[in-house]
């Protein structure tokens, strides 16, 4: 008889401790097995990342607020240079008119050149797809250091930007052959691509000069590639009554 009630004493204690140690494995803390986010970056619904597409279509640049598309008259670099002349651009039996001299990351005040970029030259095959816009592959490389790794984009989408800059303004049809004319008034030139580019206005453009030569359209575009007014540019526009536009040799 005393042996039964111990029995039962001892099968009562041993339940008690199993309920015990159950409840305490209950209330330990136990792996997820959903894995833990790293926290991260907050994006406003309305930013836009580096390279990413904007509501027009346009990559996406950071770091600055305007760009300065730069299109060079190449007879007047040719001919302003001579015999130190880029070969491909200058000795070649094509002919060319305006071209892209850059497509420059504009502060409201100054610019920014020469970032830090993991991508320091550009493939031989890339530079050469430019070739009908900018057709000295050295300055292709050169541009890219100095401006386009200021731009917060990758260099494919900093070329696919360039290219789209350059289809979004319209060359007069006056100017859209390198044939020999006489001594032009730059002011008549700027006139005239305020007139073939519908919403461009004076103080978005810049024609400039050297001592002899019409060198350079300027063209100022916000980041998706609208015109728009860049007083600093502007001031850099040529003062000159007459220089001259020479013809592709």
């Amino acid at each position: 008889m005393q042996i039964g009630r111990l029995a039962r004493f001892v099968l009562f204690a041993a339940l008690i401790a199993v309920s015990v140690l159950t409840y305490l494995r209950e209330q330990q803390p136990r792996e997820s097995i959903v894995p833990q986010q790293t926290p991260g970056v907050i994006v406003s619904p309305g930013a836009i990342a580096s390279g990413e597409r904007q509501s027009s279509g346009v990559p996406a640049g950071t770091g600055f607020d305007f760009y300065v598309l730069a299109l060079s008259w190449s007879p007047s670099y040719c001919a302003a240079e001579g015999s130190n002349a880029n070969r491909q651009q200058c000795s070649t039996s094509r002919p060319y008119g305006f071209v892209v001299h850059g497509l420059w990351p504009q502060y409201e005040q100054g610019y920014p050149q020469d970032c830090d970029t993991s991508q320091r030259d550009v493939p031989f095959s890339q530079a050469k797809q430019l070739s009908d816009i900018m057709p000295s592959t050295g300055l292709v490389t050169y541009e890219w250091r100095k401006h386009g790794s200021c731009t917060g984009l990758t260099q494919k989408d900093y070329f696919s930007v360039m290219r789209q800059a350059v289809s979004r303004v319209s060359i007069p049809s006056a100017y859209s052959q390198p044939t020999q004319r006489g001594p032009v008034n730059p002011q008549v030139v700027e006139q005239a691509f305020v007139a073939a580019n519908p919403g461009m206005n004076g103080d978005a453009v810049s024609v400039t000069c050297d001592r002899d030569f019409l060198r350079e359209v300027r063209v100022c575009l916000t980041k998706d590639l609208q015109f728009r007014s860049c007083p600093e540019v502007d001031r850099s526009s040529c003062r000159k009554r007459s220089v001259d536009m020479p013809g592709a040799r």
